[in-house]
């Protein structure tokens, strides 16, 4: 089943005026329009969400709007900078998200993320991901998941929630109350419409077809199917001269696996030999099958460094090819190589010289292609006393940093996400605890050691300015050792709450 995303830039070309200017740009409360002709007219084109709460809309004259608002600043619009900046958008959203991606003009994307959301955490976190990234670059976004463009451009356009997702085979039921100016018609048929008393699109729906097909003319009903997610629209990927390429055309459509994986393995040799003449290697590699009714399959693999070997490319490709659905058959199929970083040779150790080092990226690849790479990573030193700051996840090939863990004092190998409050028995101030009850059983220590003191990171937050940890090893009567420390001094109240907490666990 396939699933689109449509991502709509309501303020888009204002958004990107903003993040041209930068510090020049007005601030984001001032209502903001950008002017245009049509025809002899001098109207509204654009305007910023401060605008359009004072009252302001699109196609209002210039005039009418600079007398309605007080401080209103405008500026001339610029189409053709906002399209192609849209197809700037639309090459790194390939590169990020999804094989299959094009801008739909004038203010969003179309994104196919057909089996590829589990490499974001699924549909939802995916969505807010985009959402996110693009309200922390100022530019105001929505989007919407569903079975069609159609729906998914409807629901992202006319349903006031950032993130939607609308269940597989619930398209229909999603935009039976949306508005008819949803389906993406020409202005002149909503209007005739409007005035024949249609409002919705459920209302459309439910009128026999063929005399308002012989109205309006077959637009109306194939935008009425492509919503219903019933007549497939295929998207043309955005590509450009810079992106490493190779394709085959078939006189005669394929569609057998074996026949799909041979002619996999020579686009592969094909393109690991057009990044080698550019001193490239491949971190990201598409697959698109296009299909004879126009629509489009993909695979999207990802390395953890650059490479342009063969036989890894080709397993990683012909692993996943059981999850392509050729239909009634393939006629041409492209390897790109969507993301692709210079590449240095590394020289092999002889094993006279020295022991080589082992390489794990291969099998990275395979588990980072199979369960998504956000889920694959290694834990990495920071810079930090506070225990919890002190390690961060990073991608499993990211070169060390210099950074090493304190080692004057015993760390737990199993440290929990949060310290987790315990109820203690001690004697203030420097004391470890008889006996604390953590998760409602009661552990006498049996062996302490400690106080290790820990001072709060007065740079990061005031509150910390004067906060302290005291930790202490301790073991139980069973053997088991676990590391706990007491917020604060425990004589001081500035110094924390002198509760005890369990923070880590030791092998």
């Amino acid at each position: 089943m396939p699933r689109v995303v449509s991502l709509f830039l309501p303020s888009w070309s204002t958004d990107r005026l903003r993040r041209k200017l930068g510090d020049a740009a007005p601030p984001p409360e001032t209502p903001l329009v950008l002017i245009g002709r049509e025809q002899r007219r001098r109207v509204v084109l654009a305007a910023n969400a401060a605008a359009i709460a004072a009252g302001l809309r699109i196609g209002m004259p210039a005039t009418k709007a600079q007398a309605l608002v007080t401080g209103l600043v405008v500026m001339d619009a610029d189409p053709v900078a906002d399209a192609v900046a849209l197809e700037r958008l639309a090459l790194w959203a390939l590169q990020r998200y999804a094989p299959i991606v094009a801008a739909d003009p004038p203010d969003g994307l179309v994104i196919d993320t057909t089996g590829a959301d589990h490499l974001h955490g699924g549909e939802a976190l995916m969505l807010s991901g985009m959402v996110n990234r693009f309200f922390a670059s100022g530019i105001f976004a929505r989007a919407a998941v569903a079975d069609s463009w159609g729906a998914a451009h409807a629901c992202a356009r006319f349903l006031g929630d950032p993130t939607l997702v609308i269940p597989q085979g619930a398209q229909a039921d999603a935009v039976h109350g949306l508005p008819i100016a949803a389906l993406r018609l020409d202005p002149a048929i909503v209007a005739g419409l409007r005035v024949l008393g249609f409002n919705t699109i459920g209302e459309l729906a439910s009128q026999p077809r063929a005399p308002l097909t012989l109205r309006f003319g077959p637009e109306l009903g194939r935008r009425l199917d492509q919503a219903m997610g019933r007549v497939a629209e295929p998207i043309d990927p955005v590509r450009t001269p810079e992106l490493v390429e190779v394709r085959r055309s078939f006189g005669e459509p394929i569609a057998a696996p074996e026949t799909i994986a041979r002619y996999t393995a020579r686009l592969v040799v094909q393109l690991c030999r057009a990044l080698e003449e550019k001193g490239f290697g491949a971190r990201r590699v598409d697959l698109l099958f296009h299909r004879v009714d126009s629509s489009y399959q993909a695979i999207r693999v990802g390395t953890a460094t650059p490479v342009r070997d063969v036989k890894r490319l080709t397993r990683l490709l012909t692993d996943r090819i059981e999850t392509i659905d050729p239909g009634f058959g393939i006629e041409i199929m492209s390897l790109t190589a969507t993301h692709a970083e210079p590449l240095v040779e590394r020289q092999v150790i002889s094993s006279l010289v020295g022991e080589p080092e082992a390489d794990v990226s291969g099998l990275i690849d395979i588990l980072g292609n199979r369960i998504g790479e956000r889920r694959l990573y290694r834990l990495a030193p920071v810079a930090s006393d506070v225990p919890e700051r002190s390690v961060a996840r990073v991608a499993p090939m990211t070169p060390d940093n210099g950074e090493t863990w304190p080692d004057h004092w015993p760390r737990p190998t199993r440290l929990l996400p949060h310290p987790e409050r315990i109820e203690t028995m001690a004697l203030l101030p420097d004391h470890p605890p008889v006996s604390f009850t953590w998760r409602g059983i009661r552990r006498r220590v049996k062996r302490a050691d400690g106080p290790e003191r820990v001072f709060g990171e007065w740079w990061k937050r005031d509150a910390e300015l004067a906060a302290v940890r005291d930790y202490f090893q301790v073991e139980d009567d069973a053997g088991e050792r676990y590391w706990i420390f007491r917020s604060g001094d425990g004589e001081h109240g500035e110094t924390g709450s002198h509760q005890w907490f369990l923070h880590g666990i030791f092998g």
